[in-house]
């Protein structure tokens, strides 16, 4: 009989930390929001902290990425890159946690 078995019967097998975490986020079903606030913030990780300091509001709805930004010419610049920095977040996070980007 092995030494890991749980009350059930059932073979309980040690499990990483990592693992764990993510087998309890899928049990409350709140593995995409936990997944959309790692996203927000890693906002300055992943953008640079130039465009960090001019963001002003950063929230997620219904997969969409809404970017809030203090300065004119680089909303214009930002919008135009949208699907860049749509590429960029996936590849940060090796998912695609948003749809789409919209800046404000």
């Amino acid at each position: 009989m092995s030494k890991y078995r749980s009350r059930n019967g059932r073979k309980n097998e040690p499990t990483d930390l990592g693992s764990a975490i993510n087998e309890m986020l899928k049990a409350f079903k709140i593995e995409g929001r936990f997944h959309e606030s790692n996203l927000v913030n890693s906002w300055e990780k992943v953008m640079g902290s130039p465009i960090a300091k001019r963001t002003s509001k950063l929230y997620i709805h219904e997969k969409k990425l809404y970017v809030h930004l203090t300065s004119a010419p680089l909303k214009h610049e930002l919008n135009m890159s949208r699907e860049k920095i749509l590429v960029m977040l996936t590849k940060e996070f090796g998912e695609s946690i948003i749809n789409e980007v919209i800046i404000k």
